[in-house]
């Protein structure tokens, strides 16, 4: 059974990731501050309405992005899941996500499989990729962070 306060190590389409719906179980595990917000994975578009308004000239390059991430003017982040663990998303309808590893640090399969209360491999295992980019989206602009 499926619990939105577990911490579930998955690789996303991105990076080994640990993904929950509790923020403040992330924060300790990556052990970072509670006040840094986490990026929200949506399997949706239109589950973006719930977090904030993309601003319009923005809304076409949302739309057709790939493994880019966002943060909206209201200060919330998200990235829309198109990919591998899209299914695993759905069945939460959204879940914090960040990548398997302490802050800072580069990843460790051992410390993530430690600190996830439950893991869900694939045949591939677990790999550190290159994470999703990020734009910080302004009402009449835009600026890449990473």
């Amino acid at each position: 059974m499926m619990h939105r306060d577990l911490v579930y190590l998955v690789q996303t389409d991105t990076t080994a990731g640990f993904l929950s719906c509790s923020a403040e179980r992330l924060a300790l595990i990556k052990e970072r501050p509670r006040r840094k917000p986490f990026l929200k994975a949506l399997a949706h578009f239109s589950d973006i309405q719930n977090i904030g308004r993309v601003p319009a000239i923005h809304r076409a390059m949302v739309r057709r992005s790939k493994k880019r991430s966002f943060i909206l003017p209201n200060g919330e982040s998200f990235r829309v899941v198109h990919e591998r663990h899209k299914a695993f998303i759905e069945k939460f309808g959204w879940c914090f996500t960040t990548s398997a590893n302490r802050h800072g640090e580069s990843f460790d399969e051992a410390y993530a499989r430690k600190m996830c209360d439950v893991v869900v491999e694939s045949i591939e295992g677990f790999s550190a990729k290159e994470p999703s980019g990020i734009w910080r989206l302004h009402r009449t602009g835009k600026v890449k962070i990473r």
